[in-house]
């Protein structure tokens, strides 16, 4: 029992003898670098040359059938109108097409009245001097509707690319004016951000007042290309 006691205390002993353990080391995290945060945006002009049209060609009949055949008769003097022109092959092609019943609105009952077939293709004009040529044979041969003309630069990616360049300067002169008037020098380029661009807007026509007239005047004009980005850049 004595042999048991004197091994505990000598124990004890050595337990208490061992240096105490250092406290955790909690690292301290990098200070975050100061920024500043702006936006660029360059434009770009291009002449067009191209264009797109939507042409739509409805009919409403009393049966579903005959509305169909009166449709498809005057889409097929459309397209054939414009395939005279010397339009490329793959320039026109369908982009919806519908048929509905159209119901008696007069009464609760579930009454078809009539039926409504809508054809809808869309063009594209890659020569511009046929841009006038392709409404009014599209007016003249039968189509109801004719909206969203655009005018398009067929290497827009080229010309984003030469938008993207202005606005990443613009964005990094905005940046330097900033610096300066903090006193500040700038850094390194931390962060760049494309930002979209909104759709173009589009042009519809009269078809009542294009069926009067003859070589319907457009102009192309320019169409501006613009890009946006978002830039941050460190600051000293």
């Amino acid at each position: 029992m004595t042999r048991i006691l004197s091994f505990a205390a000598l124990l004890t002993t050595a337990v208490c003898a061992l240096p105490p353990r250092a406290s955790a080391q909690v690292p301290t995290p990098p200070a975050e670098p100061s920024v500043i945060v702006t936006q660029g945006e360059g434009v770009v002009k291009r002449a067009p040359d191209q264009a797109w049209v939507s042409i739509a060609a409805q009919a409403r009949a009393a049966k579903s059938q005959d509305a169909q055949r009166q449709s498809a008769s005057a889409m097929s003097a459309v397209q054939a109108a414009l395939k005279g022109l010397g339009l490329a092959a793959d320039a026109i092609s369908t982009t919806n097409y519908s048929l509905r019943p159209e119901m008696d609105p007069s009464c609760n009952s579930a009454r078809v009245i009539a039926y409504v077939a809508f054809n809808q293709i869309e063009v594209r004009v890659d020569d511009l001097s046929k841009v006038s040529s392709v409404l009014d044979a599209a007016g003249g041969t039968g189509a109801t509707s004719i909206t969203g003309l655009r005018f398009e630069v067929k290497d827009r990616a080229g010309a984003e690319r030469d938008a993207l360049k202005i606005a990443v300067q613009d964005g990094l002169a905005r940046a330097q004016a900033m610096a300066s008037g903090a006193g500040k020098t700038l850094g390194p380029i931390v962060r760049i951000e494309e930002q979209r661009n909104m759709p173009m807007p589009t042009r519809s026509f009269n078809m009542t007042a294009m069926k009067a007239a003859a070589d319907t005047p457009i102009t192309a004009g320019e169409t501006e290309i613009r890009a946006q980005v978002a830039l941050t850049v460190a600051i000293r």
